[in-house]
């Protein structure tokens, strides 16, 4: 089971996980084993023991990012591993654990030889080509923009971030394998930051400004991407760029423009640096890439597994029945692995009809061909047809989803060792068993805290509100600005990937993302303003107003965006720039803010 679930088809994803398979197991083992200890006889002890673990463990995991969250939830189901199979007698629990370990690791170790022998190692370049290329794309449209050359509409933006979303969504591919892997996903994500940022600014600048000493920096830049010139050739004419672009002239967005081109620089410069060094300034980096983590579908996912869990281990205990245990196994594996899936109740049914069928082929295997085996080899060589038919539905894409858990199955209810044992009732109940935990899963991804892309995007957009509402109540905003804007910018990849997944137009989410942006930006404004020790009363009440709304804009965005329009009009007298970003936030939220509010009210 160990060699089909740590296989991988690229070198890097082989090494990676086959190490966080062999850690989670082994942290899993130990707690297991542990637990079986302090147990003892108690079954009830043990359940509670095992579903406070799991679901910490189902928590943590969707918090995580990458085999590092793969690992963790490992460790929480093979606890189950050892505290449930074979119904281990607390005074032999050492050997048993062990025993675990020591076929865990064994199969990873022929898993990571096969794998290094026959599969290829994925080229660095692939994707480090698609972010080149993407670079070039916006520099252009940036140009564009400021050039009045063919300027780049709408829908082209909205159609760079859905190349920004889908790079992203590959880079933990590209970072496994080593650490020299991790500091260029590293570096690339910094780039794919900067990218956000200047999409954002052009789809929010307006319109009417030109630039065309600036268009042509731009421009040289992105032409030496498209030729792949050396990035000290393309930094070259972005220095420039950086140089010419004042913050204190020119219209009310050149500031912004500029912090969009610093962090384009700044991103291109650290991607640089690994190229030649093969690592990157972790300090540095952090202006450009702060993760998004899902803490609320954490908490739900640690929540469900803990419920279904103990629901599943109380029945056990109070009907003693002696398959309940590989119930709560199954249970414990598809509550936790599948929780960090897009859409895991459409997976699970998938699953659930694949172990079936795993089932009748393990029933099929033993009541019907082993019964004529002389030897355990014999056994094993029987066995092997059936798992090698799986190679069919495995290889085409309609049936591969699920496929493997067919394998899964087949191997856990197949004990080939002479002479055989049992009763074709048992087996059956213990078919029956293995496979309602896929089947108790289903029902509780659909029933407890549903998920799916879109109430995942409806999460994360909630999310991108209540920070809003936060960095409102926080008169450190300021100083915050740039952490901030790192975590939107990976907020809005995520946004976009989710609104991609289900098929929606990503226009509408790039909008909102637009409008978060606008409000952030003016909160910072706002709360710069109010530092002005001088500013007169007529100023400060409609300024600290403003913030006061906003602080409720989940609830009444509306109400905030009359308190910018009234600080927009007492601040043009005085400054016509904040005037002008005060207006284009209270535009954007109510332009585009629709989406947003509804997500905030049903999260």
């Amino acid at each position: 089971m160990t060699v089909w679930a740590a296989s991988q088809p690229v070198r890097g994803m082989l090494i990676e996980k086959s190490f966080f398979r062999a850690l989670g197991t082994a942290v899993g083992t130990a707690f297991g084993a542990l637990l079986v200890v302090a147990a003892g006889d108690h079954h009830l002890l043990l359940v509670i023991g095992l579903v406070l673990w799991i679901g910490l463990c189902a928590g943590a995991g969707n918090v995580l990012h990458g085999l590092v969250s793969y690992g963790t939830l490992l460790a929480g189901y093979s606890a189950s591993l050892v505290a449930l199979l074979s119904s281990p007698d607390p005074a032999n629990i050492l050997p048993l654990a062990i025993d675990r370990l020591a076929t865990v690791l064994l199969g990873v170790l022929l898993a990571l030889i096969v794998g290094l022998l026959f599969t290829s190692g994925q080229a660095e370049d692939d994707l480090a080509d698609r972010v080149r290329r993407l670079s070039a794309q916006v520099l252009h449209h940036l140009a564009a923009q400021l050039g009045h050359v063919a300027a780049a509409d709408r829908q082209e933006a909205s159609a760079l971030l859905s190349e920004v979303a889908a790079i992203e969504n590959a880079m933990e591919t590209h970072a496994a394998g080593s650490l020299r892997s991790r500091h260029s996903a590293r570096s690339l994500r910094a780039v794919l930051s900067a990218q956000v940022a200047a999409i954002l600014w052009l789809k929010g600048s307006a319109t009417g400004r030109q630039d065309r000493a600036l268009a042509r920096h731009l421009d040289g830049a992105a032409l030496m991407l498209d030729a792949s010139a050396s990035l000290d050739m393309a930094l070259a004419p972005l220095r420039k760029a950086l140089a010419h672009c004042a913050p204190a002239s020119g219209p009310g967005d050149a500031a912004g423009l500029q912090r969009v081109i610093a962090r384009i620089v700044d991103a291109l410069e650290q991607r640089n640096r690994y190229r030649a060094t093969g690592a990157t300034d972790a300090v540095a980096l952090r202006r450009h890439i702060i993760l998004h983590r899902d803490w609320a579908d954490a908490w739900r996912a640690m929540a469900r597994a803990t419920g279904m869990l103990l629901l599943v281990g109380l029945v056990w205990v109070a009907t003693g029945w002696e398959q309940g245990a590989y119930v709560l196994l199954g249970t414990s594996v598809m509550v936790t692995l599948f929780s960090t899936f897009e859409n895991p109740a459409w997976i699970m049914f998938r699953v659930f009809v694949w172990q079936a069928v795993g089932a009748a082929a393990a029933l099929a295997c033993r009541w019907l061909v082993w019964p004529h085996a002389t030897s355990e080899l014999a056994l094993i060589v029987m066995l092997v047809p059936f798992i090698l038919v799986s190679i069919f539905p495995f290889a085409h894409r309609r049936t591969m989803t699920g496929s493997v858990d067919y394998v899964m199955v087949l191997l856990l209810l197949s004990q080939p060792a002479l002479p055989l044992g049992g009763s074709v009732a048992t087996s059956l109940a213990t078919a029956v068993a293995v496979v309602a935990g896929p089947l108790l899963a289903f029902i509780a991804f659909k029933l407890v805290f549903p998920t799916d892309a879109g109430r995942r995007r409806q999460t994360l957009m909630a999310m991108m509100i209540g920070e809003l509402e936060e960095m409102a109540a926080d008169p450190q905003a300021p100083l915050k600005r740039r952490v901030w804007e790192a975590r939107l910018h990976h907020r809005v990849m995520r946004l976009v990937h989710w609104t991609d997944t289900i098929g929606e137009p990503t226009r509408a989410a790039s909008e909102a993302s637009l409008a978060v942006l606008g409000l952030g930006g003016a909160v910072v404004a706002i709360r710069e303003l109010l530092q002005n020790a001088s500013l007169p009363d007529a100023l400060r009440r409609p300024a600290q107003t403003a913030l006061v709304r906003i602080r409720r804009i989940g609830s009444r965005p509306d109400k905030a965006a009359g308190a910018l329009a009234t600080l927009c009009r007492r601040v043009q007298p005085f400054d016509s720039r904040l005037a002008e970003q005060l207006a284009d936030a209270g535009n954007g939220l109510l332009g585009s803010g629709d989406a947003l509010f509804k997500a905030r009210a049903q999260g």
